[in-house]
């Protein structure tokens, strides 16, 4: 027997980067043997059975039937290789180094898991190393056929779904080629995104609601508190119905994010993701983790919301690991094997109670004084400060919870108001040359260079700072509400008025009184331009 050697392509996601694998199969005489060598993981370790066991249920003679010695290298060797995506490819380069097929193995790369009978199944992280390819020279992929729905928002390379080895052979062998997939990412367009709620279906909170509004436009941290039952969570899960869904690129991003996760069903995610990760979550299923890091909550939120209901409940440890991705919107995971950067770019959305018992100091509160200050120091001052609006959501009265709602606005209508905002930020940006998109990614020499502040803006501004003694991150989070509350009024120049509503977004449990006096005291000077100086602002906010 004369000594063959044979090699293809395939792929292995680090993170979110793909680097491409050869898989190389060198078959020699000798007494039988069958060994992978490349840092490869138990799954690729049992690779050789389940392509001994796949090869001879195809028709062809088992690697294991045969006197030869089999080395199946993955390389670079010096990278660790995890998972069954490697079965499809081990399997032609050992049917190709031994003679019982041949094909061109340029340009092509091969993904897939191999079953015992032959059939190629699922497997995750197929997205985003195809959006990767075209860059790397690659012009054919083979894939799974239950990967087709979420490779159909592939561009820029040809795409094969298949079933079996078979299937795949005959094509390579041109006895039966296969149609190249077609993308269709317009067809899983449409509205409403599943499980959400109307926000015409919400009684009262309209203050709340101009919150909510606020925050989907710029991309703002919100936090939501007020006693138990009074609608925080209704209006949490309300908010994922106001947001405009996702472009093509975005979603590819999204999709790709959940596909290499394992967390991708089905549907193809065009709607920003809307994740509600329970209070008891660890640390590295909130920020990422693991032996080969895998994207956490914070991640999967990515262009869409991090919910965290009952905030002060997660672990300190917890929260402290979201002052870095909230301000940079990428979360790095570093381990002994190298460091892996995620995208982390959203809307953090949290709730709470007044305190434990949730009744609040003007409820009855029961807590004992050492309880409640625990309670309160889970939350340290500079995540708070990372809070841009926050929302005080009071009982609503029983006459009007029980009155049918006919005059409130639907969520079409204020997604409509979002997206006209969020469009004119973008225009904005891109008429400075910054490449961003939201209000809330401003950094201080972003807006040195594009915020308008009339002169009694500035000056109310800067009265109020020094009244509620601000940091400068509020101090520049009240700028960013506050310009994108004029971007919702459709004008660029912040006025007072946008600087008096977003001061009523910076709330903390408890200092309440404090920032409406502040408020109340410089109402006085201020005057709406529309208005011809004779406006109350505080009345126009209300309305």
């Amino acid at each position: 027997m004369s000594v063959s050697i044979a090699k293809v392509y395939s792929a292995q996601l680090i993170g979110l980067h793909v680097e491409i694998v050869n898989v190389e199969v060198d078959i020699s005489n000798g007494l039988h043997a069958f060994s992978i060598v490349g840092l490869g993981d138990r799954a690729v370790e049992e690779a050789k059975d389940r392509v001994a066991a796949a090869i001879k249920n195809s028709g062809y003679v088992s690697p294991k039937q045969k006197n030869q010695k089999v080395v199946v290298s993955l390389a670079p060797a010096d990278i660790r290789k995890e998972g069954p995506s490697f079965d499809l490819s081990i399997a032609l380069s050992y049917l190709k180094a031994a003679g019982e097929i041949d094909f061109d193995h340029d340009n092509k790369l091969f993904l897939g898991e191999l079953s015992l009978e032959g059939s190629i199944q699922k497997i995750s992280g197929v997205l985003p190393i195809l959006c990767q390819l075209e860059k790397l020279g690659f012009t054919q992929a083979f894939i799974p056929k239950g990967n087709e729905r979420e490779a159909s928002l592939a561009k820029g390379i040809n795409i094969y779904v298949v079933s079996s080895l078979v299937e795949i052979i005959a094509h390579l062998n041109r006895t039966s080629p296969l149609t190249s997939l077609e993308p269709r990412w317009e067809e899983n367009m449409s509205y409403p995104a599943e499980n959400t709620i109307d926000m015409h279906t919400i009684r009262g909170h309209e203050l709340a609601k101009r919150g909510l509004e606020i925050a989907a436009a710029g991309a703002h941290n919100l936090i939501m508190y007020g006693p138990p039952g009074t609608g925080k969570t209704m209006l949490a899960h309300s908010f994922s119905s106001i947001l405009p869904p996702l472009s093509y690129e975005q979603s590819v991003e999204v999709t790709g994010i959940h596909s290499a996760a394992q967390t991708l069903n089905d549907n193809l995610i065009v709607y920003p993701p809307f994740r509600a990760p329970h209070h008891t979550a660890s640390y590295p299923a909130i920020v990422g983790g693991g032996a080969f890091p895998r994207p956490g909550e914070i991640t999967l939120a990515h262009r869409g919301v991090l919910f965290l209901d009952e905030f002060p409940e997660f672990d300190r440890s917890v929260l402290e690991a979201l002052r870095q991705p909230l301000e940079d919107r990428v979360i790095t995971i570093s381990r002994a094997r190298g460091a892996v950067t995620f995208p982390a770019q959203c809307i953090l959305m949290a709730s709470m109670n007044p305190c434990p018992c949730g009744k609040g100091s003007g409820g009855g509160c029961t807590c004992p004084q050492h309880i409640l200050e625990k309670y309160r120091r889970k939350l340290s001052g500079p995540i708070m400060d990372r809070l841009d609006i926050w929302l005080n959501v009071h009982k609503i009265d029983y006459e009007k919870m029980s009155q049918k709602e006919t005059s409130a606005e639907t969520s079409s209508q204020i997604r409509e108001r979002v997206a006209h905002a969020r469009a004119r930020q973008k225009d904005r940006f891109n008429k400075f040359g910054i490449a961003k998109s939201f209000n809330s990614e401003m950094g201080a020499e972003d807006m040195e260079r594009i915020i308008s502040l009339n002169e009694d803006a500035r000056k109310l501004l800067v009265a109020s700072a020094k009244s509620m003694s601000l940091s400068g991150r509020a101090f520049h989070k009240i700028i960013k509400v506050a310009q994108t509350i004029a971007d919702l009024k459709g004008t660029d120049e912040i006025s007072e008025i946008d600087i008096l509503e977003a001061l009523q977004y910076r709330r903390k449990m408890g200092d309440e009184n404090h920032v409406r006096r502040t408020v109340e005291e410089n109402r006085s000077a201020i005057r709406h331009p529309q208005t011809g100086g004779g406006g109350d602002a505080g009345e126009e906010i209300r309305n």
